[in-house]
Parts: structure tokens; C-alpha cells; sequence
């Protein structure tokens, strides 16, 4: 099982340009603000300020998603959480949020409208639930 990444950034939610920006940065790995700017242009239908850019790099390091480096005079960002780590983080998020409901006949009203994958899939988890809890008595 993967277990959740030590960093998590300050607030999960993010914007789609902030969403936009973060997937450039993680497919390039570190930028400056000239290399994220240049990839959105590359679409001749956007148009996008530079200090747009500036601006939401400068929000993804408040919270928390990337750090910034300066060598010289050179400003560069890398992310702090990989994309894996990132769907993990919400994943675990949107799980606890269901789990808030509390009600167990609420959350179970949901399994009759699921197809045969989903329900397989909610009892591979539930068998993954089982084993962490024998482990977690074994130990």
C-alpha cells in the first residue's frame, strides 16, 4: 500500500489555471516563469499575461505545491509533491469527506447504483482493509 507523502501542501484545492500551471511543472520538472509562459502561448487561441504566470507560480509556493530557487538572478520552481503524490493527497481527501457523512446506510445507498467493475473495485479495498487491520492487530 502507498503510504501518504510526508509533505502536504497548505490547501489541496487549486485553480485551473493554478491546475493548468502545476501540470506543466511537473511534466517539465523545474521552470521559470519565461518556460511556463512560452508553453501556454504555444496555443495561439491563449492569451496570458507574464505577470499572470508570476502570480500563480507565487500562489502554488504559498500553498504549499511548489518551492522556488533563485542562483544568480534567476527565479526556478520545482514541485514539492509529485503528480502521484498529488492525486494520492486528494484521493485521501475526497475519502474522508464521504466517510464525514457517518451514516452507514447512506454510504451503502450508493452500492446499488454501481456496475460490476465498481463493486469489484470496492471489494478489492475491502480485502486491502482487512489485511491492514491483521496487520495493524499483529503487530
Amino acid at each position: 500500500m502507498t503510504p501518504l507523502p510526508n509533505h502536504r501542501p497548505k490547501q489541496l484545492s487549486l485553480g485551473p489555471l493554478e491546475t493548468e500551471i502545476l501540470n506543466i511543472i511537473w511534466e517539465l520538472g523545474s521552470v521559470t516563469v519565461k518556460d511556463v509562459h512560452e508553453r501556454i502561448l504555444a496555443n495561439p487561441d491563449r492569451e496570458l499575461a507574464y505577470t499572470s504566470v508570476t502570480t500563480v507560480l507565487r500562489r502554488l509556493t504559498e500553498k504549499g505545491w511548489l518551492v522556488c530557487n533563485k542562483q544568480e538572478r534567476v527565479f526556478s520552481w520545482q514541485p514539492l509533491v509529485s503528480r502521484s503524490e498529488a492525486q494520492l493527497l486528494k484521493a485521501h481527501e475526497q475519502l474522508h469527506r464521504f466517510l464525514a457523512v457517518g451514516n452507514p446506510d447512506v454510504v451503502a445507498a450508493f452500492a446499488d447504483s454501481l456496475d460490476a467493475a465498481s463493486l469489484e473495485k470496492l471489494e478489492a479495498i475491502a480485502q486491502r482493509i482487512q489485511a491492514a487491520r491483521q496487520a495493524r492487530e499483529g503487530k
